[in-house]
């Protein structure tokens, strides 16, 4: 079975619902737990926040944020977590936001840094990642850890 699959089958158990904010990976993320049959049980919206402007008027992340740290940066990728959960009303938010490349890279934030959250009940918790590959490797390098998160969440694993 696809992580897809579990993922679904395990919030549909758990009576949870999920909202995915992407900015790096351009919607995968909600295409992908979307090609699962029944999807519409529990998840709420994907909302792809590519623009800075999008990450503040669609997803409340504070201008501040953005201006201080950056678009790419774990500051970010909690209050896009935090946003969508809230805006779709949903019991988890997922974010992602990153470098895919092949231009955009710095010495400080290299092609491949991504950052994910994941906005639950107890807390928002931000992983980060340095990826290799071409543009669409990091992005679905991206998306399958984003899901591995959610996958190990629902497990009961440590965040």
């Amino acid at each position: 079975m696809e992580i897809e699959a579990r993922i679904g089958k395990m919030l549909k158990e758990k009576g949870l619902t999920i909202a995915v904010a992407e900015s790096c990976t351009g919607g995968l993320i909600s295409s992908r737990i979307t090609d699962v049959s029944g999807a519409s049980d529990y998840f709420e919206a994907g909302i792809t926040t590519y623009s800075n402007r999008a990450k503040i008027t669609l997803l409340s992340v504070p201008e501040e944020i953005i201006n201080r740290y950056g678009a790419v940066s774990r500051e970010t990728a909690k209050s896009m977590a935090e946003g969508v959960k809230k805006a779709a009303c949903a019991d988890i938010g997922v974010s992602v936001t990153g470098i895919a490349g092949p231009t955009g890279g710095t010495e400080e934030k290299p092609v491949g840094t991504v950052f994910i959250g994941l906005a639950i009940e107890k807390g928002t918790y931000v992983r980060k990642f340095l990826f290799d590959g071409n543009r669409f490797e990091i992005r679905r390098k991206t998306s399958d850890a984003a899901l591995k998160i959610v996958e190990e969440y629902l497990e009961g694993k440590p965040i």
